[in-house]
């Protein structure tokens, strides 16, 4: 799905150079939303695709084992275990939305942007529940992120005028990226408070 989704995006960025606009707004809406997103609750019976497979194909109230589909009274049920299966397939697909435009911003090298979602993929689940367990310590990391969406998103409006060095702008995000993690170190000493211990 992410080979996909980098071939189209690659390929249209080659044949129409204005497609960059639209990426670049939709990454400095996405940062928006990431800035001002912190602390709400995930909804997964919100999932669009959640809803439409509940509406054309009834659920079991039980797991079976591996199963993902079960027949019962002559009808076939998703199990509980199809639906996760959806959710975090559709929620990797909204992760590659945001990333593989993010990572086009810096570059259009097709291997270099899919060798990147390779490597970020297999640490993802590692570093998930690395970031779980130190979210509390970093409180401004999500706005570090969120600026630099933003930034690779005016960066890749403004690419007619300026074209960026790949360098400079891998700088500026592990710069703004460390300032936030100093930022979360630092702020509560300097505010007279201990940072939270495990």
């Amino acid at each position: 799905m992410r080979a996909a989704l980098i071939a189209t995006g690659v390929t249209l960025i080659r044949r129409f150079a204005w497609v960059l606009y639209p990426f670049g707004a939709f990454l400095v809406l996405t940062g928006i939303k990431v800035a001002v997103a912190k602390g709400q609750e995930v909804h997964p019976e919100r999932n669009p695709f959640l809803r439409m497979l509940r509406r054309f194909m009834p659920v079991s109230d039980s797991y079976e084992g591996q199963r993902f589909l079960v027949r019962r009274g002559g009808r076939t049920l998703a199990t509980p275990l199809l639906v996760v299966l959806v959710f975090i397939e559709t929620t990797d697909l909204v992760f590659a939305l945001d990333s593989i435009p993010a990572i086009l911003g810096i570059t259009q090298d097709a291997f270099i942007v899919y060798s990147s979602n390779v490597f970020a993929i297999l640490g993802l689940r590692a570093l998930y529940f690395a970031f779980e367990g130190l979210a509390h310590r970093f409180q401004f990391l999500h706005y570090g992120v969120a600026v630099v969406l933003v930034f690779i998103g005016v960066k890749m409006l403004a690419h007619h005028f300026y074209k960026m060095p790949v360098g400079v702008a891998l700088g500026v995000v592990g710069a703004i990226l460390v300032i936030s993690v100093l930022a979360s170190v630092v702020g509560p000493r300097a505010a007279g408070e201990r940072p939270p211990t495990a």
